[in-house]
């Protein structure tokens, strides 16, 4: 797994890695895919397939097909430059970093995802010894309802027992 330093920016790296996969296997290095790589570099968080069209629409005036777009986020995902998240029946993208380690909480009604920082939880993935199998990194997923949610839940059910 490719690990791309902060430091130095997302996109240089990702770049780089970009690169040295298309001369390697001798694919053609086109505007698109570049221009792809850049938007997505430059996305906050998680995002959708239609979220980073519009973002080359918007910000970068460089519109791609939806074809282009999902054919190259599967290649950017076998280079492990996007991870792919499902989240309750939609499909949302993020790049990588070199922190591979994902805790989200995601809200049963409203669908809302938040990353959250446990480093419990990384410490004892981190010490989990697995047979023939190298750790890249994880993803785990807490379900549950936010705190917007169970207001509103509060509310509605104090008003039907009125």
């Amino acid at each position: 797994m490719a690990k791309i330093d902060k430091r130095e920016g997302i996109y240089p790296a990702a770049e780089r890695i970009l690169d040295n996969y298309l001369e390697l296997n001798n694919h053609r290095k086109t505007p698109e895919r570049y221009a792809i790589l850049r938007a997505v570099c430059s996305m906050d968080g998680h995002f959708t397939l239609d979220e980073l069209g519009e973002k080359l629409v918007d910000g970068y005036k460089f519109p791609v097909s939806r074809a282009t777009l999902y054919n190259t986020l599967n290649l950017f995902m076998e280079l492990r430059l996007v991870i792919r998240h499902r989240f309750q029946g939609t499909t949302k993208y993020e790049s990588c970093t070199s922190d591979n380690n994902h805790c989200h909480q995601i809200c049963t009604v409203c669908g809302k995802v938040t990353e959250i920082t446990a480093p419990e939880v990384v410490e004892v993935i981190d010490e989990l010894r697995l047979k023939r199998f190298r750790k890249d990194g994880f993803s785990l997923y807490l379900y549950g309802i936010c705190s917007t949610c169970q207001g509103a839940l509060t509310r509605k059910s104090r008003k039907l027992k009125k």
